[in-house]
């Protein structure tokens, strides 16, 4: 199955002249009772949403702040007790474009045939999302297989990969400061609570012929700092 990030390459240029999509900061109260909220960073979107087992987006989560708020991740019905060995693996891309928020993601996995957005998470550069801001989609909330790795063995890692998308284009410019501390923490819970081990963290152009996350991606800073993970 090709990913979002991967098509989307080839519309670059009219994706990243879209305009900003609206996005309500309304509290949806039922995901946030559900909610334990850390260090000051938790939003809910869209409580008008269908629910997810109707396979439509459901609201998504916010973290910001101190790298405690990523244990909120954790918190959500669905993910307080997730199977030994349900995710084997991490896969790193980029949006191949500037701008992005969840919205406009949405809009491209549908207009490919998918059904909404492929990843588990996105983090924001500053333009649509704001810098380091993380988005925890459907596919994470509801403990669905992604929709973000092509290659070979692309139905396995979609299966068994929790996808990790940054806003951007790695192949044009750096990622920020703020977009690289939010992976590693990220990936840094993830593996610990997931027994994920740091050489089962990909990236998208390990494993076919994309150069996703892209050039500018810092790859031996971050396998530096994610080596110690056991």
């Amino acid at each position: 199955m090709a990913s979002a990030s991967a098509k989307s390459r080839s519309r670059r240029s009219s994706s990243s002249k879209r305009g900003v999509s609206r996005r309500s900061k309304v509290v949806f109260a039922a995901l946030l009772a559900s909610m334990t909220l850390v260090g000051g960073g938790l939003v809910a979107l869209d409580p008008h949403a269908a629910p997810a087992a109707q396979g439509l987006t459901i609201p998504t989560l916010v973290a910001t702040g101190s790298p405690d708020t990523i244990e909120v991740i954790f918190n959500t019905p669905k993910t307080r007790s997730i199977a030994a060995g349900r995710w084997k693996a991490i896969v790193i891309h980029d949006s191949g474009t500037m701008f992005a928020t969840p919205a406009t993601l949405e809009e491209d996995a549908r207009r490919m045939g998918l059904k909404g957005q492929g990843y588990q998470f996105v983090i924001g550069n500053g333009s649509g999302l704001d810098d380091g801001e993380l988005h925890v989609g459907q596919r994470w909330i509801n403990q669905t297989a992604g929709a973000h790795t092509i290659g070979k063995d692309a139905d396995w890692y979609n299966l068994n990969a929790i996808g990790i998308c940054l806003v951007g284009d790695g192949e044009r410019r750096p990622f920020t400061p703020a977009q690289l501390r939010r992976l590693t923490q990220l990936v840094d819970s993830l593996c610990r609570e997931l027994n994920i081990p740091a050489d089962h963290v990909y990236l998208q152009s390990q494993l076919a012929a994309s150069p996703s996350p892209g050039k500018y991606f810092p790859e031996a800073a971050f396998r530096a700092q994610i080596d110690g993970i056991r």
